[in-house]
């Protein structure tokens, strides 16, 4: 829930009370949100294009480098505005800053799949890091209690985006142990900064702005899905077998949203997953949560292209873009979100039991409507033994 009524500007970059009560995303940050969708658009296009077009492991490599920078920038801001956020004029304007980098990354998207053109997307990237360096630094001369932490996250993200400049200038053959090894830099960054010290984020808050990017993500998973149907019905291919991948497609990304909403991750935050490793396993995980999520919608659509007929994807690769993003959607959540709750409900080993099975799936005929049914099987599971058990615990 966003907040209500007008905010009051806070003294510039101090940090924020972790315990201030009714805590709520602000409309600038549901703002940023939206903006970054684009690109995560542009992303699940590209990797549905890549595996209806039979390119499935350079699509998922690319998919995979081009999902990290728009999920990197991402983390990384809503970290920040955890923490601070003083809503003034200068903090906006950089904010709206980053929005038009994630535009400008978001207009690379679709040259980096094609054309293996890094140039625009960087840009936009770099545009989007420096910006959050300069907060950073504003927070060093706001802050001085945690001076060191914002000046060690200033440093290294300066230093990571000259790398990422200089990946331009090397050979195509190297470029990518260039990006093997930047990554590993950028996630590096957190940890050495937060050894000088902790930013004062919000459990609840972290919480609530995870969630509504998933939302996002999930609706945006549903929008592709749902274009690529009506195209494929627009040339009147079997419509049974679109039926069959609509209500499946559907099914899945309803399971996804129930079985990732079914623990609270403000639970979490605000108790065991305080401490730095905890922490850092439940914020970098959901890398593989929010990918797949977006890749679903880009698998769902792959499988709607090859029903329109005959393509270089093989019917069982285009089957497993729609269940292996879902077996890593279940997997991850379980290892993140859910597991860590130690609630001791049998359905809670339901999440790897099917995500073990989704990828033979594949290979079924109606791949689309089996991994949506086992979806809904699994949240009826889940949400029966959860009840069971909190009616054992209450006696």
């Amino acid at each position: 829930m966003t907040e209500r009524g007008p905010r009051t500007a806070r003294p510039a970059m101090k940090g924020r009370d972790p315990n201030e009560a009714h805590r709520a995303a602000s409309s600038l940050e549901l703002l940023f949100d939206l903006c970054f969708v684009i690109a995560v658009a542009q992303a699940a296009h590209g990797l549905g294009d890549a595996v209806a077009e039979g390119h499935h492991v350079a699509g998922v490599l690319r998919y995979a480098v081009v999902f990290f920078t728009i999920w990197w920038a991402w983390m990384n801001f809503t970290w920040l505005a955890s923490a601070y956020d003083p809503d003034t004029v200068p903090y906006r304007l950089a904010v709206l800053l980053q929005i038009a980098g994630s535009l400008v990354l978001a207009a690379g998207v679709p040259r980096a799949f094609g054309e293996d053109d890094l140039l625009l997307i960087t840009l936009g990237y770099v545009l989007l890091r420096t910006t959050l360096a300069g907060l950073r630094l504003q927070v060093a001369r706001a802050d001085p209690g945690r001076r060191r932490t914002a000046l060690r996250f200033a440093s290294g993200v300066t230093v990571c985006q000259t790398g990422w400049v200089g990946l331009l200038f090397l050979p195509e053959g190297v470029r990518l142990f260039g990006v093997i090894v930047m990554i590993v830099a950028e996630t590096a960054v957190p940890a050495w900064a937060q050894a000088a010290g902790t930013t004062p984020w919000h459990p609840g808050h972290i919480a609530e702005r995870y969630g509504l990017f998933l939302l996002i993500v999930l609706g945006e998973s549903i929008a592709a899905a749902t274009a690529a149907i009506r195209e494929a019905f627009g040339q009147e291919h079997g419509s049974g077998a679109l039926l069959s991948l609509a209500a499946g497609g559907l099914l899945t990304v309803f399971g996804m949203w129930w079985l990732y909403f079914a623990r609270a991750a403000h639970t979490l935050l605000a108790t065991t997953h305080r401490a730095g490793r905890r922490r850092f396993t439940w914020a970098y995980g959901h890398y593989l949560v929010f990918a797949a999520a977006a890749a679903e919608g880009a698998g769902l659509a792959a499988y709607a292209q090859l029903l329109t007929g005959p393509g270089p994807a093989p019917a069982q690769a285009a089957g497993a873009a729609v269940t292996v993003p879902l077996a890593v959607f279940l997997m991850t959540v379980w290892v993140v979100h859910v597991r860590p709750h130690r609630r001791g409900s049998v359905g809670e080993w339901g999440y790897p039991a099917v995500a073990a099975v989704l990828p033979a799936i594949a290979f079924l005929p109606r791949p689309a409507l089996v991994a949506g049914l086992l979806s809904a099987a699994l949240v009826v599971v889940v949400e029966v033994t959860d009840r069971a058990s909190a009616a054992a615990r209450a006696r």
